[in-house]
């Protein structure tokens, strides 16, 4: 029942990654196409693509968590069962946990993001007025 626990929160945290990719596919991509060269883009896209799912599975899969499955607390305390409540709340748990990482992924890219474009901007005027 625990490897099914496993493979099932492996699934549901990848799925959702694939979900916020696909919803974050574009904006990613034309962020990066107004910052770097068209070569770089792409490379530095498929990197966040690729940093999107290391962290949404990792958040999601919670593996110190699930361990409460197969070994007891105390001595005097059993393994904690596995019935249809644990499992929807732990399923529950992984689509959240998931979106949390990804979330905070996104926020530190988009901070980066904002100050790169900034800068870029910056330079970008400063050489109209140099151009007048």
């Amino acid at each position: 029942m625990f490897i099914w626990l496993l493979v099932v929160t492996l699934a549901v945290s990848a799925l959702v990654c694939f979900i916020a990719t696909r919803f974050f596919d574009k904006p990613i991509g034309s962020i990066l196409t107004r910052l770097v060269s068209e070569e770089l883009s792409f490379a530095w896209h498929r990197y966040i693509t690729f940093a999107i799912y290391v962290v949404g599975i990792s958040g999601g899969g919670r593996i110190w968590a699930l361990e409460r499955y197969i070994t007891p607390n105390t001595e005097e305390a059993s393994v904690v069962q596995l019935n249809a409540a644990r499992w929807t709340l732990e399923v529950y748990r992984t689509i959240v946990e998931t979106l949390q990482g990804i979330a905070w992924m996104l926020l530190v890219f988009f901070i980066f993001a904002l100050i790169a474009y900034v800068i870029v901007r910056g330079f970008e005027l400063r050489r109209g007025k140099r151009g007048e």
